[in-house]
């Protein structure tokens, strides 16, 4: 059990020291070492969690699928399958927005590093299966596969807003979010395997 907690309070500082330095400086100029020797770790027992910074924040977006289904409301079974979605999802938002200028720095240094943008996406592709089975809609076979790939499209779109979105609410976020969900659905709903 104690190397349990020891275990989560490595992956945490390390987790930490990556958000904190990612929030001070660009992303691309972050190196894995530097990350771990803020965090106060031996190289050594890092390297036995984390190959790499991309390992790190594999492990915060687990954080994050965590607390965003951990949110989710009890009253949300009386919604429709779309509402449930922008709600998990915004609640998703809700979450990333606590550390919205690190995320920004990482989300910006993709542009210079693509390489870095593929690698995240199993990583956004099992976190939007997250989402769909936290509302009951099954992820499996083709259907499931187009409803994951949807969805990923369909929060990709929208991060790009909510990386502009400055206002309080979030409010244009909810906006591209509804509208954008309403396009995808219609969309899954004309394909013959809906």
């Amino acid at each position: 059990m104690a190397k349990k907690t020891q275990d989560k309070t490595l992956k945490d500082k390390a987790i930490e020291a990556a958000l904190s330095l990612a929030a001070s400086k660009n992303w691309q100029d972050v190196s894995f070492e530097e990350i771990i020797e803020k965090a106060g770790i031996e190289l050594e027992e890092a390297r036995e969690y984390f190959d790499d910074k991309s390992d790190i924040m594999a492990a915060y977006g687990r954080i994050i699928d965590r607390k965003m289904v951990a949110n989710i409301s009890s009253s949300a079974a009386d919604m429709s399958h779309r509402e449930q979605i922008f709600d998990v999802l915004m609640e998703r938002f809700d979450v990333v927005n606590e550390d919205r200028t690190a995320i920004i720095s990482i989300l910006n240094s993709f542009k210079g590093d693509p390489k870095q943008a593929i690698l995240s996406l199993p990583h956004l592709g099992r976190s939007m299966t997250r989402v769909l089975e936290a509302v009951n809609i099954s992820t499996q076979g083709i259907a499931g596969c187009v409803r994951v790939t949807g969805l990923t499209g369909v929060y990709l779109y929208v991060l790009k807003i909510w990386i502009e979105d400055d206002s309080p609410d979030m409010a244009k976020t909810m906006a591209a979010l509804d509208k954008a969900l309403d396009k995808a659905e219609m969309l899954y709903n004309s394909l013959p395997i809906a």
